[in-house]
């Protein structure tokens, strides 16, 4: 069993803010994802589910747990890349499979970002 451990998060704003301003980024409909080569050997996760976007917190936790989850399956094939998941517009009206299935897109988009 793969865990999520905390020395797999990015905690601090800065540590946000350096993975946005690298400029590696790909987005879909629910999604926006920025990447980053972190110079480990796994890589880290950090989210951003808005109170705007997703009123409810019961709804915002429940992004966060699918997207923790398919990074947690991924993160592997991800080592040495920092990722910050934005969610860009509701995602409580679709299903949890659709999200999942963005995100997992996405994250083989960004392993060009290691380069």
């Amino acid at each position: 069993m793969i865990r999520f451990p905390k020395t797999h998060r990015l905690h601090k704003a800065e540590e946000f803010s350096s993975v946005i301003r690298f400029r590696c980024s790909t987005g879909g409909e629910l999604l926006q994802v920025f990447a980053k080569p972190n110079g480990l050997l796994h890589s880290r996760l950090g989210l951003i589910v808005a109170g705007k976007i997703e009123r409810l917190a019961v709804n915002r936790n429940r992004v966060k747990r699918v997207l923790r989850e398919v990074f947690r399956a991924r993160q592997e094939d991800m080592a040495g890349l920092d990722l910050v998941m934005r969610l860009r517009c509701r995602a409580s009206d679709r299903s949890p499979v659709q999200l999942a299935d963005e995100a997992r897109r996405l994250m083989i988009q960004l392993q060009q970002c290691r380069e």
